[in-house]
């Protein structure tokens, strides 16, 4: 795939954040990560949550800032962890990346620290700010990531 392909979402609250994260949720599958970015507060521990219910995975979701990673169990499981207290992105490949691609969808927070060791296919979620509460932008950088915005869109 030669371009990036993108949606845009504006979430006005944390319910609308949340709802978007469950229907993305729905379409994840082995192998999908989610690769989160912005400032603080802006929504990213609120859209995995999301994504968690959407997968059926068991158990709250709580930022794992200072764990590096927490499972959530479901049918298929959810990989949450989060870069921020990252001295180096080569710790989230010696903490077990590569496995948890392999079991589940690993959905990572403050993914601009670890770019060097995200698979190419992940999808970028980058949350900000706005007017109008949080804007959501989303991009893909392969067929499946194309496939998950064009599904995403099909629900909205």
């Amino acid at each position: 795939m030669d371009n990036n392909e993108y949606a845009e979402f504006v979430a006005a609250d944390p319910a609308q954040t949340h709802e978007l994260g469950r229907r993305l949720g729905v379409l994840l599958l082995a192998g999908d990560c989610l690769a989160l970015s912005g400032p603080l507060g802006a929504g990213k521990t609120c859209l995995v949550g999301g994504v968690a219910e959407g997968m059926g995975v068991e158990g709250r979701v709580a930022s794992p800032s200072f764990i590096i990673m927490r499972a959530h169990p479901g049918p298929v499981w959810l990989y949450h962890a989060d870069a921020y207290r990252l001295a180096d992105a080569e710790e989230l490949v010696d903490a077990g990346l590569d496995e948890w691609l392999e079991n589940g969808v690993v959905a990572l927070e403050w993914a601009e620290r670890a770019e060097g060791v995200l698979p190419n296919g992940a999808l970028l979620i980058e949350m900000a700010y706005s007017e109008d509460g949080r804007s959501i932008r989303i991009t893909a950088r392969d067929t499946r990531g194309c496939e998950l915005i064009r599904l995403l869109r099909e629900t909205t």
